[in-house]
């Protein structure tokens, strides 16, 4: 095997076994692909041939990661097998754009800057290339790097002082520096140091943490409904049924304070005065709890409806106090991008194209704060951010992961909602259809993970925080700082002198 086939392999492999997967999470192995990466731009011969083969390893990394994309595309995409297998593959050859990208950044570096200088610029790629990954295009960032030591804590508390991306940036330097410390001690010393960085302020955040504040009981519900019967109208009676069912069970064993339903959990529009309403508020009128769900809404306007994947937020006088709207909806999935352009058919079935929210805010019950994201909006940093600067004390996630089946696909979501507790410093309530719901404490803890594909009724403490992290309370001027370093870094670039003599690894 030639060596640019095994650092190809390798970066493969590793970001496969890093990340959540059927198999086995090593997170350490996550650091494969930057540092394959690296080394395959580093000693390609041309600027061409670099971008070439780090194109080639990443799509090959994302491919196995992103397999499940087929699942929802096949299965509730109405796509014959033979035309859904090809889009997991189209998805990750345009993912590996971007580590084509990082290795041609990792070339030029090799030949116009030194050793060290190198190595602080491929860190910084990193972060820019996920923040690139997070913005273009809708964004799509699966694949962050800091979320494969999501079960490592001590690790990820970085993230609470520079966020998702620029703890990334930090283990990519720290890996490529292992690397390159073969050629250069200063880079060794730059990694090893990162590294023990990294592991000191984890330690030190988990030590310092505390809580001050006086806990309050949360229920999350999973009602288990299959996602390829749930619209149909024979089976909502049973869906309503089963969802009131567990909530009595939970509140009757923990009496929590508030009760969360998953995404489109009601699978009809709530909001109309209908039979399959009564039940959820003759719930509510039993209890004293308040009650959170998801299901589509509509306004209308003459002949013309406008279509919100909803979260309502009702008191227990089973009256609406308020809800929130998705902002970020999934294309293909609530919207149909270019219709007249794609063969596909719309993965949700039973409603309409879907719009997003506007003018949100937190929904307030009591001394909680809500700040309310809806399935993958959970993976945007700056979706998180928004509601905290909202006013939001408590973050709420409601999603609707059926549509990933048995896969890796809930796991490596649940991960990347991991950071956003750390991020923010807020305890995270998150409940979906078929798993995993699940409750986060601000060091990204996971707490009372729910087994997938079965009914879930379970309650926990958390505490509503007003606290700001550094991240959160900094977050514009570190944008601002990334683009800066990012424009210094391209001028030294650019300005550079060659530097073939260095050592290729």
């Amino acid at each position: 095997m030639q060596p640019r086939h095994f650092f190809i392999l390798a970066t493969a492999v590793g970001t496969w076994l890093g990340h959540a997967n059927p198999l086995a999470q090593l997170p350490l192995a996550a650091l494969l692909l930057p540092a394959g990466l690296m080394v395959l731009g580093q000693n390609a011969g041309t600027i061409r041939e670099a971008f070439r083969q780090a194109w080639l390893a990443g799509s090959l990394a994302a491919l196995g990661c992103l397999y499940w994309v087929y699942w929802p595309v096949q299965q509730f995409g109405g796509v014959h097998w033979l035309l859904a297998l090809p889009v997991p593959v189209l998805l990750s050859l345009a993912m590996g754009a971007y580590f084509g990208l990082f290795g041609l950044a990792a070339h030029l570096a090799a030949r116009r800057l030194t050793a060290l200088t190198g190595l602080f610029f491929l860190g910084v790629c990193w972060m820019l290339m996920e923040l690139a990954v997070a913005t273009l295009l809708s964004g799509f960032p699966w694949l962050t790097l800091s979320a494969a030591f999501v079960p490592w804590s001590v690790v990820v508390q970085p993230a609470a002082y520079i966020g998702a991306y620029g703890l990334s940036g930090v283990l990519a330097l720290v890996a490529c520096g292992a690397v390159c410390g073969r050629g250069s001690r200063a880079c060794a010393a730059v990694s090893a140091t990162a590294a023990l960085l990294i592991l000191g302020l984890g330690w030190q955040h988990l030590r310092a943490y505390a809580e001050d504040g006086p806990p309050r009981t949360v229920a999350v519900v999973q009602g288990n409904i299959d996602q390829s019967l749930k619209w149909e109208a024979a089976y909502q009676k049973a869906t309503v049924a089963r969802y009131v069912d567990l909530s009595r069970k939970v509140q009757i064993t923990a009496n929590p304070a508030l009760i969360v339903w998953p995404e489109t959990s009601m699978p009809f529009y709530f909001q109309d005065d209908t039979p399959l309403r009564k039940p959820v508020l003759d719930f509510l009128a039993s209890t004293n709890a308040t009650l959170l769900l998801g299901a589509p809404a509509y306004t209308r306007r003459g002949d013309d409806y406008t279509l919100f994947n909803r979260a309502f937020l009702l008191d227990g006088n089973a009256a609406v106090r308020n809800w929130y709207d998705k902002e970020h909806l999934v294309p293909f999935g609530e919207y149909m991008p270019l219709p007249a352009w794609l063969p596909l058919e719309k993965l949700v079935h039973g409603v309409g194209d879907f719009a997003p929210g506007r003018a949100q805010k937190a929904l307030h019950t009591g001394d909680l704060a809500l700040g309310v994201l809806v399935c993958y909006e959970a993976i945007f940093p700056g979706l998180a951010q928004q509601r905290v600067s909202q006013g939001a004390n408590l973050i709420v996630i409601i999603s609707n992961d059926a549509w990933f089946g048995a896969t890796s696909a809930p796991m490596q979501h649940l991960n990347l909602t991991a950071l956003r507790a750390i991020e923010q410093g807020r305890w995270i309530v998150r409940s979906t259809n078929t798993g995993i719901s699940a409750f986060i404490d601000p060091l990204g803890r996971i707490h009372r993970a729910g087994p997938q594909f079965e009914p879930l009724a379970a309650a926990w403490q958390v505490h509503a925080r007003t606290q700001s992290t550094v991240y959160h309370a900094f977050y514009v001027p570190l944008l601002i700082g990334a683009g800066v370093l990012a424009a210094l870094f391209a001028a030294l670039l650019i300005l550079g002198g060659g530097n073939s003599s260095r050592n290729r690894h």
